[in-house]
């Protein structure tokens, strides 16, 4: 079927014909078949690159030609990102039609994107705006559910599958289509969403799955090819001939450090066997641009390696650092990356070879695990990339013969699992029965137990099997004095409300008022630090595990804490010790310490620390927010004042300086340092001292002059 045979408007078969993309694959001409651009709810589960995207956009641009509104929803903020330049490139391009991406700032309903068609937001932000009753999401035509096998993940399933819930409560005739690659039960699904399923297993490059034994290739159809033997380790071997051939490699590895170490094999094998002399150039190039950051020991690693033709990706990369090695990747220099499994999920990266290091994980207190076949098909879904790969290839490696028969049996040939509702956990109940109540939702059990019917879990399982756990929640809630109760009638107080409204657990909520009410005297900065890290929403973050000894003697010249120690022994003293070790590292980035600094004294790397600041001054902001409310004033301007320290890195006296668009830590302590310590008196610089102190470029010196104008 040809794009210019199909119902939809002339705007977009202009820009699918500008970006050569002309007819419909055999899955996309069977949602087409089924009515997806008529307004039918319907779940696409295909294959990784059958075109699921484009279809949204397809049914997307029926809506807006109606005048309709759309919400793209995605499971991470990597994802959002690619997500809106597809969108801008298919939907915006010459039209008028506008698109934004919200995925940050808990605490607005965002009333600027009523001036957008397109919105796409991660599933936290589109249950944050809810609770914040965003009015423009009432006028929501579309709504498109991307990585919809994200309901069957522990962290982060609860949260989609209560938007969905309530957005199809709200928005009864909004058309609902769900995109994933790997659900087995997409039937299911698609009848809890009030729809239908296309499933297919169509590819646009035809995948062959095996296992890897010995330099031995044994394909799911029985076929056996040796490799030609370029290095001695198995995996390497693997790589060599794939790159020898014009091909990269993704390889997945189960650990981090794992990761490293594979990447620094690959890297030394294609340095010293490969010629990438037409490459090396631009490899140096990418290089170079990782070491313009900060420097540490960690970003010249990485840097390293990727001159050398690999490199890692994990969660401990900035964002910057991801950036970087994506973009050498899909340029296609760099020949290997070495990634753990977040990546599957989180980034289109395709390529020719697929190589899956482990079926096996380890879980602290549980041993070595079998992986999910849903993760290993993801895995396998990266091999092949369209317009370069004539076919893709996933292997998985096994070690002895028998893990060899174990390995085709249970994931060459296996189905994944079903998706499952993670609904039914004491953490996410009590978080959502919460925003329920304070949202005006429900304010009876049976009301809250109406609400839950309309879930995927009672679709599956029948309300009635939480109604015992949220029975308890509402214990809780009443315990934390964050819900009322009166003649059967449940309200939310005036603090649960702004729990609700703030998007922390209401366990945090309640750690922090009974920290407030227990202090005695006055409280320091790291009193404070330490507080918000001891609540469940401050991450913890892998880093160097400090002796109690050493974290004892950092208390003993620090004072001004909210909760004295508990004794050695106690069974509150190892959250107290690791709450320290958090606020230690977050009170060295207040005061300015470098990455470098940071990864040597803590081993903490960039990434992590992203996370952890980013999650801690959101914490302090909502900390402020609490004191304010439960008669703690004098905590509220220092917790906002370290909030935003805690966002920008620095000292107290550089906060008015990081506030202009431009200035980063560094540029501002360069500022001061020169004299300019205020806004006020920045303004009297000239382009050219201002480009000499901080040694920006000429347009961003104008950029930030025009703002003190302003």
């Amino acid at each position: 079927m040809r794009i210019e045979e199909l119902s939809i408007p002339q705007f977009l078969k202009q820009n699918l014909s500008r970006l050569g993309i002309t007819s419909l694959y055999p899955p996309q001409e069977e949602a087409v078949r089924e009515g997806i651009l008529d307004g039918r709810n319907m779940i696409v589960a295909t294959p990784t690159a059958s075109g699921k995207t484009l279809l949204a956009l397809m049914a997307a641009a029926r809506h807006l030609e109606e005048g309709g509104k759309i919400l793209y929803l995605v499971p991470l903020r990597a994802l959002a990102s690619e997500k809106l330049t597809d969108i801008e490139e298919t939907l915006c391009r010459g039209t008028g039609y506008r698109a934004a991406a919200s995925t940050g700032d808990y605490d607005s309903s965002d009333p600027w994107l009523a001036n957008y068609d397109i919105i796409v937001a991660t599933n936290e932000k589109a249950d944050s705006l809810l609770r914040h009753g965003a009015k423009w999401m009432e006028d929501l035509t579309l709504v498109i559910l991307d990585e919809l096998h994200v309901l069957g993940d522990q962290d982060r399933g609860p949260t989609l599958e209560m938007v969905a819930t309530r957005l199809r409560r709200r928005l009864p005739r909004a058309q609902v289509i769900g995109l994933s690659a790997t659900v087995s039960n997409a039937w299911e699904i698609a009848e809890w969403l009030g729809g239908i399923a296309v499933v297919s297993d169509w590819r646009p490059v035809p995948l062959r799955e095996g296992v890897l034994v010995d330099n031995v290739i044994e394909f799911s159809d029985g076929e056996r090819v040796e490799l030609p033997i370029m290095d001695r380790n198995v995996m390497v071997n693997a790589v060599l001939n794939t790159v020898a051939e014009g091909g990269q490699a993704l390889v997945f590895a189960s650990t981090r450090k794992k990761a490293e170490q594979y990447a620094a094999k690959i890297a030394q094998a294609l340095s010293g066997r490969l010629q990438l002399t037409g490459d090396r150039e631009r490899l140096e190039m990418y290089a170079g641009e990782l070491l313009a950051e900060e420097r540490s020991g960690f970003t010249e690693k990485l840097a390293t390696l990727l001159s050398m033709g690999a490199a890692f990706h994990h969660a401990g990369l900035s964002y910057n650092q991801r950036r970087i090695i994506e973009e050498a990747f899909r340029s296609r220099v760099l020949k290997a990356l070495v990634a753990t499994p977040t990546l599957a999920a989180g980034v289109n990266l395709p390529a020719r070879l697929v190589l899956i290091t482990e079926v096996r994980r380890y879980v602290p207190g549980r041993g070595y695990l079998p992986i999910p076949i849903l993760e290993y098909k993801q895995f396998c879904g990266r091999a092949g990339r369209p317009g370069y790969d004539e076919v893709g290839y996933a292997l998985a490696i096994a070690r002895r013969r028998d893990e060899k028969e174990y390995i085709m049996d249970k994931y060459v040939r296996g189905e994944p699992e079903r998706v499952s509702s993670k609904l039914a956990s004491e953490r996410h109940l009590r978080f959502h029965v919460l925003a329920l109540v304070a949202m005006g939702e429900a304010h009876t059990l049976s009301e809250i137990m109406g609400f839950f019917e309309g879930t995927f879990l009672a679709h599956v399982y029948g309300g009635h099997v939480i109604e015992g756990l949220v029975w308890e929640a509402l214990g809780f809630l009443r315990g934390a004095e964050l819900i009322s109760e009166r003649d059967g009638r449940i309200e939310a107080t005036r603090l649960g409300r702004r729990v609700a409204q703030l998007y922390i657990d209401p366990l945090t909520a309640l750690t922090l008022t009974q920290l407030f009410g227990e202090r005695e005297g006055d409280v320091s900065v790291f009193g404070l630090l330490h507080a918000i890290s001891m609540t469940p929403d401050i991450p913890s973050i892998p880093m160097k595990k400090l002796s109690p000894l050493t974290l004892e003697k950092e208390l003993e010249v620090r004072g001004g804490l909210m909760r004295l120690p508990p004794e050695p022994g106690d069974e509150e003293y190892e959250d107290y010790m690791e709450a320290v070790r958090k606020a230690l590292v977050l009170e060295a980035w207040i005061e300015e310490a470098q990455e470098s600094e940071l990864y040597d004294r803590f081993g903490v790397e960039p990434g992590d620390m992203a996370a952890l600041r980013e999650r801690a001054s959101w914490i302090a902001y909502a900390a402020s927010q609490i004191a304010l409310i439960t008669g703690h004033g004098e905590l509220v301007k220092p917790l906002q004042t370290l909030s935003e320290r805690l966002r920008h890195g620095v000292r107290e006296e550089l906060l008015p300086l990081v506030k202009l668009h431009g200035i980063g830590r560094v540029r501002a302590r360069q500022l001061h340092r020169a004299g300019y310590t205020t806004p006020e008196k920045l303004r009297k610089a000239t382009k050219q001292e201002l480009i000499k102190i901080t040694g920006i470029g000429e347009k961003l010196a104008e950029k930030i002059l025009k703002q003190l104008q302003q």
